[in-house]
């Protein structure tokens, strides 16, 4: 192993990009929460029920 790939490796990112999920209609929305926060819920307006829901954390996509 090189000295260089040990200095060079990749720092984490601070926030994490993830997959909402209504609860009522599975409409699904992409939202960016920092990494060691909770499991992201949020009240959010769907468009196939016209009117405010709740969206769970569905699964991470990526790191931003």
């Amino acid at each position: 192993m090189f000295l260089t790939n040990i200095l060079l490796k990749k720092a984490k990112s601070k926030h994490v990009m993830v997959l909402l999920q209504s609860v009522v209609s599975g409409h699904k929305v992409t939202h960016i929460r920092e990494r060691l926060a909770e499991k992201a819920e949020i009240i959010r307006y769907d468009p196939y029920l016209n009117m405010e829901c709740v969206y769970k954390e569905f699964k991470k996509i990526r790191s931003v």
